[in-house]
């Protein structure tokens, strides 16, 4: 695969897809920096070639051009970050946008405005992806978040570049954790699903099953393997409608040898409030009116063991609702003993919105071997799909 060291960048724009879809408070500052920080790598080393840098993104979900979605709002942020001034073109494309691109000096970095105040970004339009394309000579995918899908700047530009194409930092970054997990494992391999639900999940599952030695399920899911087991899971979040389903995925995961780790008590509120009535209770026996929220005592102990015991682990998805503080001891307790494993040796990838957020939230960022950037992307990944961007970049 193409990365930035197969290229020299010396008298070159690189034309960059980033993600700095990063959120904004009331007054437009920037609330977590952590996606531009993540493509500084990439672009410093453009820089130091001597090259110059274009970077196109999107931010939200504008219905054509919304002026809180401008991306002049993130220039300041994005200028500290880099630390050089970051020039701004008032659009992606057009006379303004060719301007800009065509007065940029070497080691000088222009921000191009969102990508999707145009309908044709979204939609892979080609002729709007060549003109993306005319602003650079070396076009760079640093971009994870929005790998997954068929946009002009992240897929359909790429043909512009048959051979003057390639993966930036992060996104290699991404390719080879993933790969570290599916593909190149070192074995005992855990895998710990979390989150409310089954049938969101249920492709990864079938994917990772051949690759996996454990698979721990915590979360909401839970619930829904234990009806299925004749449990009874009182007022907990169950997809009666799944049950079938989890049987036959520990039926599969029985035949390959895997094994299932599902919690053998939980946390049980009679509400599903921070200040609710909480017991520990067997989790297939969960009376009526309560409802299980996290791993209990003993089921973290069970967990603790396969973890400590684990070479490589991925966390996707918390063990109860940890957004309150009463039920988020399991997720807390998981983080602690991922650590500890990391720091034992084993390789560590979180990914998918909740669990990126609670290792955030814990201050556990710094102690897992790595935190992917994209949700979307990752869970398309582990689900075993080539993604367009990805695809886009190999061919």
């Amino acid at each position: 695969m193409k990365t930035l060291n197969d290229f020299d960048f010396n008298n070159k724009k690189a034309i960059i897809r980033v993600d700095f879809n990063v959120p904004l408070d009331e007054n437009f500052n920037v609330t977590d920096t952590t996606r531009i920080v993540s493509a500084k790598p990439t672009i410093d080393k453009i820089l130091a070639d001597g090259g110059s840098v274009i970077l196109m993104s999107h931010l939200g979900r504008p219905k054509g051009a919304e002026e809180k979605y401008s991306l002049k709002h993130i220039l300041n942020t994005t200028s500290e970050i880099l630390g050089v001034p970051v020039k701004f073109a008032s659009n992606c494309v057009g006379e303004v946008a060719k301007q800009a691109a065509s007065d940029l000096k070497a080691g000088e970095v222009l921000l191009l405005e969102n990508l999707r105040f145009h309908a044709e970004e979204e939609a892979g339009d080609v002729a709007f992806s060549k003109e993306l394309a005319s602003l650079g000579d070396i076009y760079v995918n640093d971009a994870f978040g929005t790998a997954h899908r068929a946009h002009a700047s992240t897929t359909i530009i790429a043909q512009f570049f048959p051979t003057a194409k390639c993966f930036g930092t992060l996104l290699a970054k991404e390719i080879e954790s993933i790969n570290k997990v599916l593909k190149d494992s070192e074995k005992p391999v855990t895998a710990i699903l979390g989150g409310s639900k089954v049938s969101s999940k249920i492709t990864v599952i079938e994917n990772i099953l051949d690759k996996v030695d454990h698979m721990i399920i915590g979360g909401g899911m839970t619930y829904t393997f234990i009806k299925a087991l004749g449990g009874t899971v009182g007022n907990s979040i169950c997809e009666d409608d799944k049950q079938e389903l989890a049987l036959e995925i520990l039926r599969a995961a029985k035949e390959k040898g895997v094994q299932i780790h599902i919690p053998v008590d939980v946390v049980a509120a009679d509400d599903f409030s921070n200040t609710a009535n909480t017991q520990v209770v067997d989790v297939m026996a969960i009376p009526d009116g309560w409802e299980g929220l996290d791993a209990g005592p003993k089921s973290l102990e069970n967990f603790k063991k396969v973890i400590l015991e684990s070479k490589t682990i991925l966390w996707n998805g918390p063990l109860g609702v940890f957004e309150m503080e009463t039920f988020a001891k399991g997720t807390i307790e998981l983080g602690n003993f991922i650590a500890e494993s990391t720091a034992n040796g084993a390789f560590s990838l979180v990914g998918g919105g909740d669990s990126v957020a609670a290792v955030k939230q814990f201050g556990f960022e710094d102690k897992m071997s790595y935190v992917s950037t994209g949700g979307g992307a990752m869970l398309e990944m582990l689900e075993g799909r080539v993604l367009p961007g990805i695809a886009a970049i190999l061919e």
